[in-house]
Order: C-alpha cells, then structure tokens, then sequence
C-alpha cells in the first residue's frame, strides 16, 4: 500500500503554474527547514552567556567547511538528479536507476574522504578561514564533531534532489524537515541544559542529520518511489558518473566557492575591522545563506519541470515554466531588498545581543545586500542551465560571479575608499550587478537556441 505523502504529480501534462506550486513551496520549505540546522546553531550561541560573540566567530568560520562538504553532496546529488529527471522524461527508468545508484556509492566514498580531511587537518583549515587566537578553540570543538556526521550529511542532500526530481515533493520536505525539527529540539538541550557549549550544538546537528539521511533511504528503497536503490546498480560507472559530474560541477562550484569567498572575506575584514568585522561577516553570510533558500527552493521546483518536459521534447511547457520560476524568484528578491534596506535589525538581533556587533552589523547589512534584489534574475537563469543539461554554461556562471567578479572586488576596491571596511562589503552588490547583466545576456541566446533545436527535434 503506497503512502498518500508519496504520490507524484505528472510533470508532463498538468499545468505549469500548479506543478511550481505544487514542487516550489515543499521545495522552498525543505530549504528553510535544512538551513535551520546551521542557523539554529548559531542563533543559541550567538546568546551564550559572557562568550556569544566569540564563540559565534569560532563556528562562523567553520561556514567553509561546512560549505564543502555540502558541495560534493551538490556535485553528486544536483549532477545525478536532473539527468535521472531527463531520462524518466524519455521513459528510461533504468537507466535513471542507475544513475541513482552511482551516486550514492560516489557520495558514501567522498564522505570518508571528507571526514578523513577534516580531522586531520581543521586546525591550519580554520586558521585560513579566519580564525584567530580568541575563536580557535570553539572552531574545533565544532568542526571536529561535525566531521564525523559528514556521512549523513552526504546521503540527507544527495539522495533528497533524487526524491525531488521525481516529483516527490512533499516526502522531500519531510526527509529535511524530521531532522531540523529534531536539531531545534536538541540544541538548547546540549547547548545549555548538558552545559556542552558549541560541542552540544555540533552533536544535536550530526544525531539530526543522521535521521533524515535514514529516512531519504528507507524512501528510495521502497516501491512507493518511482525510481530505487538497487543492489545491482550499486557501482561506480564512469560512463554514468562523468557527465553527472559535468552536470554537477555548477552547484558544486557555486557552493564550493562560498569557502573561498568567506576565507577573502574574513582575512581582509579581520586586517581592517578585527574579530568584531568578522563576527558582522558571519551575521551577515548567516542572513544570506537563509534569505537565498527561497530562491534555490523555488528554482528546484522548476528544475523537475524543466528537465522532464526537455527530455520530452514539450517546448511551450519548458518556456512557460521558465517564465513562472523567473517572475517568482524576481518578487522574492526585491521584497527581500526591501526588508533588508528597511529593517535590518529584525534579521541580525536573531543572532545576537551585543550592542557594538548589532550596530555594525546593521550598517554592514544595507551595503552588503544593497544588489540583491537582482538575485533573482541570476538564480532563475543559471539553474535553468543546469535542468537543461547544459553544463558548461552553467559551470562558467557558477564561478564568473565570485572568482572573477567578486574576490577581486574584495581586494581591489579598499585601495579606493577611506573606509576599508566599507569598500569590502561594498564588492557584493558590485559583483551582483556585473554578474546579472552577464547571465541575462547569455541565458537569452541560448535559450532561443536551446528552444530551436527543440522544436527541429519534434518536426523531425
């Protein structure tokens, strides 16, 4: 007997707007929800009696870490699901099983090699990142129990975008949602009632994670998904996995890069501003990372939409639906920018109590996110590369935006303003601006292109 949670929807005939409701909002939920495993954290210990504001910098500089390993869960996980998506377009269930199947052996390894990594080498790591002497010591205590968890972490991201692409929308807000509600429920326990400090916050997030990534597999085991984990298929195929990979090397890029970004960051505000510019930082990527999600949510609803009806070969299907992401992700944005400008303090009094650290924080917000009402644009076209398979175009964007645009800003731009710490966080909107005009362009050729060869395809 099937679970009514676990009924799909028909990506190729029901209509557009109700297929990105339908996919966009348990989407959106399950990307709030997952971030509320780092942010949570940080919202007790940014509150943590006497040593908030340092220990809140010691696990904000774990951000990086924690970036990367939830990149290679992205390589895999976002590389694999929208091929499996254009394959069950095609009606080749077996083949998507495969590519299920090759990923998950691919995100087990690469965690053992990450959770090697990390043990052996946080300490130089963290100091990269921004640490200093001050915030060291709770930078290890986290990182080093959330390298043991980095499994869980692997196989929750990883194998939740397969669920996604299915159709599944409502089981993939659940595999993310079990464990955040879990994280909530445990942080303050081990935080304050065991007096475990950031060691107790690191443990609720790996015990956490543990059970969605239980629950995602128990899914993909059983008859109610469409697509199963499948001893056979358990392998490592290069045939299969390399163009997962292609594929996946955008996301991966996008999430990898944030480690480098924060390390340009951090190093260049703790030579102008000191820990406390580098506890702003963390506020301010904390913020970020959260107020994006809906973004990411919204277009990974349209991502199962655009891939299956790509694979089928529907053109007006994979238009309207690119339409509709855009428009959604273009309101979110500009009413995000809005309350940024407007109220910043509502966002960061969320992670802290110091009054110097909320005054500059406030200040740092308007600069910081003064462009982010054009994220929508760039979000919307540069995922839609991904669902349509198009890897290079979208690996080039991924890494256009910071490496070439943004780190150089980060250093070039305090030679020309009297206030460093002013100029650092101006980069951001500059990066976005460059960043925007340049996806729009390309996206509008090669979707015109894209939609060409489609419609040759169906003729002929």
């Amino acid at each position: 007997m099937k679970l009514s949670l676990s009924k799909s929807v028909d990506l190729g005939k029901e209509p557009i707007s109700r297929l990105l409701w339908v996919l966009a909002v348990p989407s959106i939920t399950s990307q709030v929800v997952n971030a509320l495993y780092n942010m949570v954290d940080r919202m007790y210990i940014g509150h943590i009696p006497e040593v908030g504001s340092q220990a809140l910098t010691g696990v904000g500089v774990c951000f990086p870490l924690i970036m990367i390993v939830s990149a290679f869960a992205y390589l895999f996980g976002m590389g694999g699901a929208p091929r499996a998506s254009i394959f069950m377009g095609k009606k080749d269930n077996s083949m998507a099983e495969k590519i299920l199947g090759t990923c998950f052996v691919s995100l087990v390894l690469i965690s053992i090699l990450l959770t090697i990594g990390m043990l052996l080498f946080n300490e130089p790591l963290l100091y990269l990142f921004g640490a200093s002497e001050n915030t060291i010591g709770y930078a290890q205590d986290y990182i080093r129990i959330y390298a043991i968890g980095t499994i869980f972490v692997q196989v929750t991201l990883g194998m939740n975008a397969f669920i996604s692409c299915q159709g599944f929308s409502l089981i993939s807000m659940l595999t993310v949602c079990i464990g955040a509600v879990t994280n909530i429920i445990l942080d303050p326990i081990f935080i304050f009632l065991f007096d475990m400090g950031v060691k107790g916050a690191a443990l609720a997030t790996i015990l956490s994670q543990a059970l969605s990534a239980v629950w995602a597999v128990y899914f993909l085991c059983s008859s109610n998904s469409l697509l199963r984990i499948r001893k056979q298929n358990l392998r490592l195929r290069p045939a299969i996995l390399f163009p997962c990979i292609a594929l996946g090397i955008s996301p991966f890029l996008m999430q990898g890069t944030e480690s480098i970004l924060v390390l340009c960051f951090n190093s260049s505000l703790l030579l102008y501003g000191g820990d406390i510019a580098v506890g702003a930082m963390t506020i301010l990527s904390s913020v970020m990372q959260f107020a994006m999600l809906p973004l990411q949510g919204l277009t990974q609803g349209g991502q199962p939409i655009i891939s299956y009806n790509y694979g089928a070969g529907q053109t007006s299907r994979v238009k309207k639906a690119f339409k509709l992401q855009t428009i959604a992700c273009m309101s979110y944005s500009t009413l995000l920018w809005a309350l940024a400008m407007c109220v910043p303090s509502v966002f960061v009094m969320i992670f802290t109590s110091d009054p110097q650290l909320t005054e500059i924080s406030c200040w740092a917000m308007r600069i910081y996110l003064s462009g982010v009402f054009l994220m929508g644009i760039q979000i919307s076209c540069q995922q839609s590369f991904i669902a349509l398979g198009n890897s290079k175009i979208s690996s080039f964007l991924a890494v256009f935006r910071k490496i070439i645009c943004l780190i150089p800003c980060i250093y070039i731009l305090p030679n020309f303003f009297e206030d460093k710490v002013f100029a650092v966080f101006l980069a951001e909107p500059i990066a976005d601006l460059i960043a925007v005009f340049t996806t729009s362009l390309l996206f509008y050729f090669e979707f015109k292109k894209i939609l060409r060869e489609m419609r040759k395809n169906v003729l002929s």
